[in-house]
């Protein structure tokens, strides 16, 4: 798996191939038809939910379900909310049974005020899960050591954050994420969290990151569908940007226009 080099499309996600480098959130719209709307304009072809979408008991959430299974797209449940190893791998597991499938995107949230991952807890379920069949995707930091640790586990994916959830900051640390992309050239790295507008997306992809998940800059919007499509045309030009090997920028200018060969006027 070769995701992480200019040139490697389409992107893999355990053996499984995708065109969309735009992973989509399903929370926070205002109707199911706003969802389905925006869905469709952006061209994901993967979807996170919440567990606490669903009831296996109640079924309650059943109409938002049948949604999201008409709409052909790959789901990608989450932990959302979870604050313990414990809480995380129990919803992980009732995930896999409600959803049929060994993918997670796994979280395990430390901070009230930002929902920074618990990057401590986040490691030890990963190892659970991992050992336990699950396809883990792991929302955590830009930290080196913990996306070792996750490798380590078994994590195929890393999913470090852009900005707190919900903030709209775009990429608070660039540098941070881009040692981590030269650090892991062969694992597929997804900017997870933060991202406000279509340049933040198209800026993540620039620095070699092979997709985008996001949900807010998008739910919230006053034209949810126009922005999905505003942020597939940016996340598309930052990866051809990328693939195309662009110039490295400079402290001083440098003439368009050779200076060699022009002409002399005598006075």
């Amino acid at each position: 798996m070769n995701a992480g080099t200019p040139g490697a499309d389409p992107l893999e996600f355990y053996g499984t191939q995708v065109s969309s480098r735009l992973l989509l959130g399903t929370a926070q719209y205002p109707s199911p038809a706003i969802l389905a709307d925006a869905i469709r304009a952006s061209g994901s072809q993967i979807v996170t939910v919440s567990l606490r979408r669903e009831s296996g008991v109640s079924k309650a959430g059943q109409s938002f379900w049948s949604l999201i299974k008409d709409l052909g797209v790959k789901v990608l449940p989450n932990t959302a909310g979870c604050k313990t190893v414990k809480e995380a791998v129990t919803t992980a597991q009732m995930a896999r049974e409600l959803f049929g499938t060994p993918w997670v995107k796994l979280e395990v949230i430390g901070e009230d005020d930002t929902l920074q991952p618990d990057v401590f807890g986040l490691v030890e379920a990963a190892r659970i899960l991992c050992r336990d069949g699950f396809e883990v995707f792991p929302y955590t930091t830009e930290d080196l050591v913990v996306a070792e640790k996750l490798v380590s586990a078994g994590c195929e994916v890393l999913m470090p954050w852009g900005a707190p959830i919900g903030s709209g900051r775009g990429l608070n640390n660039p540098y941070g994420l881009r040692s981590m992309r030269a650090h892991f050239p062969r694992i597929p790295l997804v900017v997870d969290a933060g991202i406000g507008l279509p340049s933040h997306a198209a800026a993540a992809m620039e620095l070699g990151y092979d997709a985008v998940l996001l949900n807010t800059a998008v739910a919230k919007a006053g034209d949810p569908a126009r922005m999905a499509r505003a942020f597939a045309r940016a996340i598309e030009a930052g990866r051809e940007a990328f693939v195309a090997d662009p110039m490295e920028a400079r402290d001083m200018a440098a003439p368009s226009t050779p200076v060699m060969g022009r002409a002399v006027l005598a006075d």
